[in-house]
């Protein structure tokens, strides 16, 4: 198979996004897309794609959300809902622009949550499973205490700076996420009832110290869930699985992504 190694942009939601590919194109392989978290990036997922590309043999295509990266700027204030209009307004422009054809959703935190509301908001057959890192679905309070914190990290420590590496204008970046996180109303933002909607498998994995979320969130996936289940709690880690625990995440991703074909071969592709 033809390497599918590309990078530039695309319009989706009325901004111009960063994205970069790697393994066989959309038509030769099934293609996992990658939703990043909320202070996350194209570049940030590091060497992750391409290794998951390596290891299932699958096209792997990453973007940065308006407001991360390279990407346009947000549109700020972000609306509390934002990644509710994410998953229904922008992800179906960008599967499309990338001529998305069968595959999987990958996502961790925010970007878990996007994919998660996707497959139950937008009906779309192309999407064959999901792989959820650091989901969440629910507000919690060690979760808004640790994002208080980073906060004042933003506005004391040098966080600011390696963030501008990064993103085209960190405070845009930042104050995006944040301030909509920490908006008084937010505090009851619950999204669950879109796994009752959900008919493919899905794969959630999460650090056992996850400082963001507790299990709760997982337990939330597996008690509601009516499509199979598979989980992965990677013992020390915390909200980065894939950059803390390579080796244990990637092979459970690679497990869930061979199980999921050899089904695809005995059932017709609709």
């Amino acid at each position: 198979m033809a390497d599918w190694v590309d990078s530039g942009f695309l319009e989706a939601g009325g901004k111009r996004l960063e994205y970069a590919c790697w393994g066989p194109p959309p038509g030769e392989a099934p293609t996992i897309v990658m939703l990043h978290e909320g202070l996350g990036s194209t570049a940030l997922w590091r060497d992750v794609p391409a290794k998951v590309a390596e290891a299932t043999g699958f096209g792997v295509m990453a973007y940065s959300r308006a407001g991360y990266g390279q990407s346009d700027l947000a549109d700020l204030p972000r609306p509390l809902d934002y990644m509710t209009r994410e998953a229904v307004e922008v992800l179906p422009q960008v599967l499309d622009a990338i001529g998305f054809r069968r595959g999987i959703l990958m996502g961790h935190s925010d970007g878990a949550t996007i994919a998660a509301e996707y497959a139950g908001r937008v009906q779309d057959h192309r999407v064959r499973a999901l792989i959820l890192i650091a989901p969440h679905f629910f507000t919690e309070e060690m979760g808004l205490a640790e994002i208080a914190h980073a906060r004042k990290a933003y506005v004391t420590s040098e966080l600011r700076g390696k963030m501008a590496k990064y993103h085209r204008d960190p405070d845009n970046t930042f104050y995006g996420w944040n301030d909509a996180w920490l908006a008084e109303d937010f505090k009851k933002w619950n999204v669950g009832e879109v796994i009752d909607y959900w008919r493919i498998p899905c794969l959630a994995i999460q650090g056992s110290a996850d400082q963001y979320g507790t299990l709760a969130q997982i337990a939330e996936i597996e008690t509601r869930s009516y499509a199979p289940v598979e989980t992965a709690i990677i013992e020390g880690a915390h909200h980065a699985p894939h950059l803390e625990k390579p080796q244990e995440t990637l092979a459970a991703i690679t497990e869930f992504c061979a199980g999921l074909e050899a089904i695809e071969a005995v059932e017709p592709v609709t």
